[in-house]
């Protein structure tokens, strides 16, 4: 079996948005239990009066590319939003997108529903020099190489919080 036929990333190899430039915000294109955290980060910030609004899920190479030449990416190929393991969210207010202001709470949120937090990467005393406060993942940093490669994909069971006990980021992203 190849690495699409054994895991929910065949789903989206199959996807006609597959090779879409376009931004794309479907929750069905994240791995399904990325989505039910996503789901609960969403509900639980909705119950402390926070709304926040998926702005992007999936992103193909193509889209990747173009934000990595505008600087808002520091990945040229491909991203954890590629293999459907993360998602960006915005604060809504007055039902406008809000990027400005303290994404703490999202961090916060995060860590209890078992993602990490492009605030701190999942070690909130490690110095990071690429802070990205909307952004969400299922994959520890130490296992993108591997994601990337093809060699690993999230289980159900997996928390990346586990990886970051084991093999504990040490230099800056």
């Amino acid at each position: 079996m190849t690495f699409c036929e054994m895991t929910f990333y065949s789903n989206i190899c199959s996807s006609p948005k597959f090779d879409c430039p376009d931004r794309i915000d479907s929750l069905e294109l994240l791995e399904p239990g990325t989505a039910s955290r996503v789901r609960n980060i969403i509900s639980a910030a909705r119950a402390e009066n926070i709304y926040l609004a998926v702005f992007e899920t999936y992103r193909s190479k193509e889209r990747q590319m173009l934000l990595f030449e505008k600087g808002a990416t520091q990945l040229r190929n491909v991203g954890t939003h590629h293999f459907g393991v993360a998602c960006d969210l915005v604060r809504v207010e007055h039902n406008a997108p809000v990027w400005d202001g303290d994404y703490a709470f999202l961090g916060r949120l995060a860590r209890v529903y078992g993602l990490i937090w492009g605030g701190d990467w999942g070690q909130p005393n490690v110095p990071n020099g690429f802070v990205d406060s909307f952004h969400l993942q299922r994959c520890a940093v130490s296992r993108q190489t591997a994601l990337f490669e093809k060699q690993w994909y999230p289980d159900t069971d997996y928390d990346p919080y586990e990886d970051l006990v084991k093999d504990p980021i040490t230099t800056s992203r």
